[in-house]
């Protein structure tokens, strides 16, 4: 553990104010961890600049005094990336919140990282334009921490995930300089910078400001809801919609198990005998989404949909989406603690992976429900526990860590938006001379496709002092270095 000295906190109250730092250990407990609650280590400080110029002096002081820093937005990141391994000083940028700019006709806005992003989606109704990426945790996460991670949403299959809407970046890199990447113009000459720094996951730098892409609202939408008996027919219908050259704006499912615990919370109607629904909506021009629609509910019939509801009203359509956006919040109601897993497979392998997820289901003892992107395979197994359990955990941990590598067995990767942090860095190459832990895993990268990645952060972060211990593994360590020293469930699962 870095100690962190009075002569630091000092400074930093200097910097942010009195009302700007927190150093009492039972306000600290808050930030011991974002949404992965299976590891935690509290921060020796925490500080919430205002500004690019007090986040400037923040990492100044830090590095004078040889302490690592860690950025944090709205904590909502579900891999660990903002645990402060090791601790030192956390900067949180809730308070750098502002849009700062709307600009219609040239079709971006300006905002600091702190702003939520359905705050942005709030401000431009009535424009005909939007901010396209919408997490499943929009109401909460923050603009700074979708770049970080690269977030996604129900809407990615479509329209992109959040590199493909951010148009630039300022960054106060890792000692104290400030720069640009990218702007309002739509491209640059030169190396793509934005694109690089986006899903860094804070190891780049700090992001203090962000130009976004708005996208026109489409003239018309069709959203449906398709009921399966199972969740072999819904995958079936997903791969017969993409296979008939259909590319819906989104294309959710969600099994029993979630089923139950929405309908528990909103009352929809859901049906709570379906093995499965399919969330589906299209939208494009008026003349053209009726008959996408049709060929969507034929195609869903003969795949075995027992029924396709269709969204009749906007409140309804609304209601759909507020049930899947809020599916996570809804799960509470099945289990004290979860983790939420983030793999990918190609969509012909979903019903493969969600098998395996079922067989890992019982071969551990644990209940596992399932929400995700089905349209371009981005799985999100979501494992039920209780965290005070120890046992429990560490079947959790063993369960996921099973999953992730199938997916990668089939294809596939570890994350599609949620990031690597510090949950999945043994999936990232295998470490050298061996290691017993990972003997039976499959790996995303070569020891030399991370060796110039590990460069690459150093051309950034040469220190090594902004957001430690994330994303990459020590050098010829197995990705689990940090284990011994800040997660004992971790610890003892492996």
């Amino acid at each position: 553990m870095i100690a962190v000295e009075t002569s630091l906190t000092s400074q930093l109250e200097a910097i942010v104010g009195a009302d700007g730092l927190i150093v009492g250990q039972d306000e600290l407990l808050v930030y011991e961890c974002d949404g992965y609650v299976v590891e935690k280590k509290a921060p020796d400080v925490v500080v919430f600049p205002t500004s690019t110029e007090q986040v400037v002096q923040v990492v100044r002081a830090c590095n004078a005094a040889g302490v690592p820093f860690v950025p944090r937005g709205a904590g909502t990141s579900l891999a660990g990336g903002t645990l402060p391994v090791g601790g030192g000083v956390m900067i949180c940028l809730t308070r750098m919140k502002k849009i700062l700019e709307v600009n219609v006709r040239d079709r971006y806005a300006i905002v600091e990282p702190g702003l939520v992003n359905v705050h942005l989606t709030n401000r431009l109704k009535g424009t005909g334009y939007h901010y396209a990426p919408d997490p499943s945790s929009q109401g909460a996460c923050t603009i700074g921490g979708n770049v970080a991670t690269n977030s996604g949403g129900p809407h990615t299959l479509k329209y992109g995930v959040t590199v493909n809407h951010i148009l630039g970046v300022e960054v106060v890199l890792p000692d104290g300089e400030v720069v640009q990447f990218g702007g309002p113009t739509e491209e640059a000459p030169g190396y793509d910078l934005t694109g690089l720094y986006v899903g860094s996951e804070g190891t780049f730098g700090i992001c203090t400001k962000a130009w976004v892409r708005l996208t026109r609202d489409p003239a018309a939408y069709r959203t449906m809801l398709g009921v399966f008996e199972s969740v072999r027919a819904a995958t079936e219908a997903i791969s017969a919609i993409i296979g008939a050259g259909i590319v819906p704006a989104a294309l959710e499912m969600m099994d029993q198990g979630i089923i139950e615990a929405l309908e528990a919370a909103f009352h929809f109607g859901f049906p709570l005998d379906a093995g499965a629904v399919l969330l589906i909506e299209v939208d494009g021009l008026e003349v053209g989404v009726d008959e996408e629609a049709r060929k969507i509910i034929d195609l869903c019939k003969t795949s075995g949909a027992r029924e396709v509801r269709t969204a009749n009203t906007p409140q309804e359509r609304l209601l759909l989406w507020k049930c899947r956006k809020q599916a996570f919040g809804a799960i509470g109601r099945l289990s004290p603690s979860y983790c939420t897993q983030d793999g990918v497979v190609p969509r012909t392998k979903l019903p493969e992976i969600l098998e395996f997820i079922t067989a890992t289901s019982e071969k551990y003892g644990l209940r596992i429900v399932n929400v995700f992107h089905a349209g371009d395979g981005n799985i999100h197994p979501i494992l039920l526990f209780d965290e005070r359990d120890a046992e429990q955990t560490r079947r959790v941990i063993e369960a996921g860590d099973a999953i992730l590598s199938k997916c990668i067995e089939l294809g596939g990767s570890v994350t599609g938006e949620h990031g690597i942090g510090v949950e999945k860095i043994s999936f990232m190459c295998p470490p050298e001379g061996g290691c017993a832990e990972t003997e039976h895993r499959h790996f995303l990268f070569s020891r030399a496709d991370i060796a110039v990645m590990e460069e690459l952060r150093k051309a950034f972060n040469p220190e090594g002092r902004c957001s430690p211990h994330k994303m990459l593994p020590t050098a010829g360590g197995c990705g689990m270095e940090h284990i011994e020293r800040d997660s004992p469930a971790r610890r003892a699962a492996v």
